[in-house]
């Protein structure tokens, strides 16, 4: 369910669907961090993913569900949670110029210039 949802995304498109596999994701919410899921009608509609190290993963909503708060109160949730593991930082990268990263700079995130890959990267800290 998770990677029909990140399939699905009309923005920061994987340029190859089969570089993700489902143990990346099993990986990412049992060794390296913590999930959450927004389910409609038995269905994953959104999920996020934080890592221990501080880094944003993932945070994705099925397009059919955009515009319910469901990335709101997943990246709430995730935040949350990493700051309570004792984080003060948090990172993450998206695509430049997407609405991606409009929702993270209205959530607090900050710019922090462009990696190597060429996305954007935008910082947290917390209190």
């Amino acid at each position: 369910g998770m990677h029909r949802v990140r399939v699905a995304v009309r923005e920061n498109r994987l340029s190859d669907a089969n570089r993700i596999s489902s143990s990346d994701y099993l990986e990412s919410i049992e060794s390296l961090g913590r999930g959450w899921v927004v389910e409609w009608d038995g269905e994953i509609v959104a999920f996020a993913v934080g890592y221990r190290s501080g880094n944003i993963w993932a945070l994705f909503v099925d397009p059919d569900h955009e515009g319910r708060g469901h990335g709101k109160a997943l990246h709430s949730a995730m935040v949350s949670w990493l700051w309570a593991q004792g984080l003060r930082h948090l990172w993450l990268t998206t695509g430049p110029g997407t609405r991606a990263e409009a929702f993270y700079r209205a959530l607090g995130w900050r710019p922090s210039g462009i990696v190597s890959s060429g996305e954007f990267r935008l910082d947290l800290d917390g209190l």
